[in-house]
């Protein structure tokens, strides 16, 4: 296991495509295969419902915690409880979000998971609303083995002014042995 998260990072690291990073991973184990399959789907930053904790101010804007929800639809059905540190540069007009976060949900109808991620970033362009993030759900808190990283589109708002996106990207799950 410790082989295969340091050929996972060492991969990151290199900026490998994501399909080689698997590759060096994906085999056959005494408790079954890996699979690695593609995922998409969409959701919903709940902004309307986050709870702001803090703001301080910076010399270019501000940093906030808060805690956010965003509900997913697709390969990924669930809700993620967010964490961000947000960091506003008013004079740049971006907002970089890092921070911590939860997926609970299923990941393809599998059986309920809990998957943490303290790598995420979210760059937005303030100015035209533009937004793209990476997510690794690579720390199984709970439930069946599954590892997924996301690419994140924004696509807009809804009504409530939330944030809507797309995601797509790659799982990799644990395929049990038959007996």
């Amino acid at each position: 296991m410790i082989r295969s998260i340091s050929t996972t990072l060492f991969a990151l690291a290199l900026g490998a495509p994501l399909v080689a990073q698997e590759a060096a991973v994906t085999g056959p184990t005494k408790l079954g295969s890996f699979r690695t399959v593609k995922v998409t789907g969409t959701g919903v930053h709940q902004f309307s419902t986050a709870l702001i904790h803090s703001q301080r101010p910076t010399e270019t804007g501000f940093v906030q915690r808060s805690t956010d929800t965003v509900e997913l639809e697709g390969d990924l059905k669930g809700r993620v409880l967010y964490h961000p540190v947000s960091t506003f540069d008013t004079e740049q007009q971006t907002l970089v979000n890092r921070g911590h976060q939860v997926f609970s949900g299923t990941v393809l109808g599998s059986n309920p998971v809990l998957l943490y991620d303290n790598r995420f970033r979210f760059d937005v362009n303030l100015a035209t609303g533009e937004t793209v993030g990476k997510v690794y759900l690579a720390d199984q808190l709970a439930g069946p083995s599954v590892r997924c990283w996301l690419d994140i589109v924004g696509t807009g708002q809804d009504a409530q002014g939330d944030a809507t996106l797309a995601y797509t990207g790659y799982c990799r799950l644990r395929v049990p042995v038959e007996e």
